[in-house]
C-alpha cells in the first residue's frame, strides 16, 4: 500500500469541494451547461409573419375565390355559353311562361271583333224617335264589349306573371331557367361565379328594355368577348356552359 499523499493516506477518491455551512453552491453560467444538467437541444425559431426558406405561399385563384366546377372562372372565353344556346334557352322559356297567355290573349280578341260585328236594331223605333235609336246604339255598344273576353284577359295576365316570376326565382338561386337548364347553361355573377339571387336577376329583367332598342343587345353576343348583353354588362353577369 502507497502512502504517496499525505492527505489522503488511504486512497479514497477526490471529494468535490464543499461550500461552507449556510451557503450556496455557486450557479453555473448562463448560456452553458451547468453541472449535472444536460443541456437542451432547441429548435431554431423562423421570424414572425414571413414564411419559411424554400416555400412559397399558396396561390388563390382569379379574384381569391376557388375555383367550382361545371363553369370557366371569369377570363375564360371558352366557357362562355354561345349566343345560339341563350336564344335556344329563351325560345323555351317563352313556350313555358307565355304560350298558354298568348292563347288567352286570342281568343279574348276573338271574341272582342266577333261581338263588334253586332249592328244595332232600329227597325223597332218610329221614324224620328232619337231616344229609340239612341238606346239600340247603346245596346249594341254593349253587346260588342263581351264580359268573358275581359276574363279571358285578366286570366291571361295572371298566368304569365306567375310563371314570370317562378321563371326569375329559378334564375336567381340556381342561375338556370328550364330553357337555359335544358340547353346547359348557368347565368352567374362575373366577379364569384354564383347565383345573382332574386332581386338582381329581376333588376337584369328589367335592364333588358336597353337590349330591346334595334335588337342591338340581344345580338351583342354575337361579337362580344364575353357574349355579354347590354343587360349582362350593367349587371355584371355572364351565361356561362354548366356542363
Amino acid at each position: 500500500m502507497s502512502f504517496g499523499d499525505p492527505n489522503n493516506p488511504y486512497g479514497q477518491p477526490p471529494q468535490a469541494p464543499q461550500a461552507p455551512y449556510g451557503q450556496q453552491p455557486p450557479v453555473p453560467p448562463q448560456g452553458g451547461p451547468g453541472y449535472g444538467y444536460p443541456q437542451q437541444p432547441q429548435a431554431p425559431q423562423q421570424p414572425y409573419g414571413y414564411p419559411q426558406q424554400g416555400q412559397v405561399p399558396p396561390q388563390q385563384p382569379y379574384g381569391g375565390y376557388p375555383q367550382q366546377a361545371g363553369y370557366a372562372m371569369p377570363g375564360m372565353p371558352q366557357g362562355y355559353a354561345s349566343w345560339g344556346a341563350r336564344v335556344g334557352a329563351y325560345l323555351i322559356d317563352y313556350l313555358i311562361v307565355g304560350l298558354l297567355p298568348t292563347i288567352l290573349y286570342f281568343v279574348a280578341l276573338a271574341m272582342s271583333a266577333s261581338a263588334a260585328t253586332i249592328t244595332p236594331d232600329t227597325s223597332s223605333c218610329p221614324p224620328g224617335d232619337i231616344q229609340c235609336i239612341s238606346d239600340a246604339y247603346d245596346k249594341a255598344a254593349d253587346s260588342a264589349t263581351p264580359v268573358g273576353s275581359f276574363v279571358l284577359i285578366a286570366i291571361a295576365g295572371l298566368i304569365a306573371l306567375a310563371a314570370g316570376l317562378f321563371v326569375l326565382a329559378k334564375e336567381g338561386s340556381t342561375g338556370q331557367t328550364p330553357g337555359k337548364k335544358a340547353l346547359g347553361i348557368r347565368l352567374v355573377k362575373e366577379a364569384t361565379g354564383q347565383p345573382i339571387g332574386f332581386g338582381m336577376a329581376f333588376v337584369r329583367k328589367l335592364c333588358h328594355i336597353l337590349d330591346g332598342f334595334c335588337c342591338l343587345g340581344y345580338l351583342w353576343p354575337l361579337w362580344d368577348e364575353k357574349s355579354q348583353t347590354f343587360a349582362d354588362k350593367i349587371a355584371g353577369t355572364v351565361v356561362v356552359k354548366s356542363q
